[in-house]
């Protein structure tokens, strides 16, 4: 099994970027995705997730209306489209996987760093 994230970067306040996760090793189609996000000294953070049909999705409240969560079942990819950054959106960003009728996320991604600067 394997989760790569890969997008991240510098960006500016204001500015977009967008992350993506190729997954590999499981039945994509069937999980449900997620990225979450860890800042220096903060613990691990929600940021949004999509079932594994990509119509049922959820935003952490800070993220809605500038975050899009969205996925690609036939490329084994989730997206996440990040506009209007801000500095506190600086931190290393996670994507995860849950299998059908599970609790839990089982597979994490590596992590991608996202700095975003004044």
């Amino acid at each position: 099994v394997q989760l790569q994230a890969s997008g991240g970067g510098l960006e500016q306040a204001g500015g977009s970027l967008r992350l993506s996760c190729a997954a590999s090793g499981f039945t994509f189609s069937t999980y449900t995705m997620a990225w979450f996000r860890q800042a220096p000294g903060k613990d691990r953070q929600f940021v949004a997730s999509i079932n594994w049909r990509g119509v049922t999705l959820y935003y952490a409240d800070s993220m809605k209306g500038r975050f899009t969560i969205s996925r690609d079942n036939a490329k084994y990819t989730v997206y996440l489209q990040m506009n209007d950054l801000k500095l506190e959106d600086t931190a290393v960003y996670y994507c995860a996987a849950k299998p059908p009728q599970a609790g839990d996320y089982i597979y994490w991604g590596q992590g991608t760093q996202v700095t975003v600067s004044s």
